[in-house]
């Protein structure tokens, strides 16, 4: 088993926090240039990533900044890729991110 397999069984078995669809801001840029802004809902968190519900797509490989509780004085931010997007059946989009360190 490499070792790329061996962190991708690690993440799936790792705890999962189910975040009952939190609101969070995510920041990306889209595909045009231009920066994009929303508020959207989280459904769970794990040490690896995200996972997002989105009412438009996402393309993968796109790098994305997620806030949490923005308006706090105390927010998290977090930078994330786009791993998958995934359309649902109610249209809405399902969307991955892998956390990234920060540069």
């Amino acid at each position: 088993m490499t070792n790329s397999s061996i962190d991708e069984t690690e993440r799936r078995k790792s705890f999962r926090i189910d975040m009952e669809k939190e609101l969070v801001d995510i920041v990306w840029t889209d595909s045009n240039g231009n920066q994009r802004q929303k508020k959207i809902a989280c459904l769970d968190f794990s040490r690896g990533g995200l996972r997002l519900d989105c009412d438009q797509a996402i393309d993968a490989n796109t790098a994305v900044t997620v806030v949490f509780k923005q308006a706090a004085a105390k927010s998290q931010t977090l930078d994330g890729k786009v791993l998958r997007c995934i359309q649902q059946d109610s249209g809405w989009f399902e969307i991955a991110l892998v956390l990234v360190d920060r540069d």
